[in-house]
């Protein structure tokens, strides 16, 4: 018979295992932009109800999902170095176990919303469950676009917090889905490209793997780069935001453009770490002064 020490070790573990499913670093990253939505749609961080509501049931909505694509992935996962000891892929959590997970989770995330928030809000949220699962997951396997087709949901997180607010979606909620949406592409083209053996190893089709001399995974982190400096000027030009905030988000993208051309020329994996690490600083500073510049 196993002492209740071990017992209690092993439910830990397995706590521990579930909580894994829902990606919580990841979900840092979905719910703070969320709170972009919610402050630049007008919200105030004094309305604790509504604020915690819409934060709470978008993590929820956003670790279900996440789970679910672990559910379906496992197999891939488990050829993959950087996530074959995730649970599911591990085989610590069998299929069934991740599937009600996922299922109990964003449908406690969806109706939070849906009664504590707004319809609207919920709405959003099941439009990023259903093509994160049912659509991107999916085409994985199937096409490199499967990367934009990922970029959707992955804008969609701000739209929540401002239709929380709103309760419509007018052109603000629209500008910051651009601008997370283009961000996403370099990004991933980055993973993509440090970790190509690992996805060839698993039959996923990214650009690099497809592609392998890397020209057009470097032209096309280029390109959405550029594309994203006009984007990250357009909530001052919109009246969101004050010429601080231009100032400042001018100065962030253009150098987040340059780590994307030095990749481009260089097509080093020193270079794409470089563009993945900037990423994951520029999104946060970015935030940071879009807030800070609020009109």
């Amino acid at each position: 018979m196993r002492s209740s020490g071990a017992v209690l070790t092993a439910g830990h573990a397995r706590g521990a295992d579930f909580l894994t499913l829902a990606k919580p670093r990841l979900n840092l990253l979905v719910v703070a932009s969320t709170m972009v939505g919610y402050v630049m749609g007008g919200g105030l961080i004094s309305d604790v109800p509504l604020m915690a509501l819409t934060f709470i049931g978008t993590a929820l909505v956003a670790g279900g999902a996440s789970a679910f694509n672990q559910v379906f992935e496992r197999v891939a996962d488990g050829q993959m170095r950087r996530t074959r000891l995730r649970p599911m892929a591990d085989g610590r959590l069998n299929p069934l176990e991740g599937l009600i997970f996922a299922s109990v989770t964003s449908t406690a995330g969806l109706a939070l919303l849906a009664t504590g928030v707004n319809v609207l809000s919920a709405c959003v949220a099941a439009a990023t469950l259903i093509t994160y699962v049912a659509i991107y997951t999916p085409l994985k396997p199937v096409t490199s676009f499967s990367t934009v087709i990922g970029a959707i949901p992955g804008a969609l997180p701000p739209v929540i917090g401002w239709a929380a607010v709103q309760n419509a979606l007018t052109p603000g909620a629209w500008i910051l889905f651009g601008i997370v949406f283009l961000w996403q592409l370099p990004h991933f083209l980055a993973i993509a490209w440090m970790y190509r053996e690992d996805y060839a190893r698993a039959g996923f089709p990214m650009l690099p793997v497809i592609e392998p001399d890397g020209r057009s995974t470097a032209r096309q982190s280029v390109l959405y780069a550029a594309a994203l400096l006009p984007m990250s000027l357009m909530p001052t030009l919109a009246g969101l935001t004050t010429s601080t905030y231009f100032v400042g988000a001018l100065v962030l993208t253009l150098l987040f453009v340059g780590l994307a051309v030095r990749f481009a020329m260089t097509r080093s994996a020193g270079d794409a770490r470089r563009l993945f690490f900037g990423s994951i600083t520029y999104l946060p500073l970015l935030w940071i002064l879009m807030i800070a510049g609020r009109v």
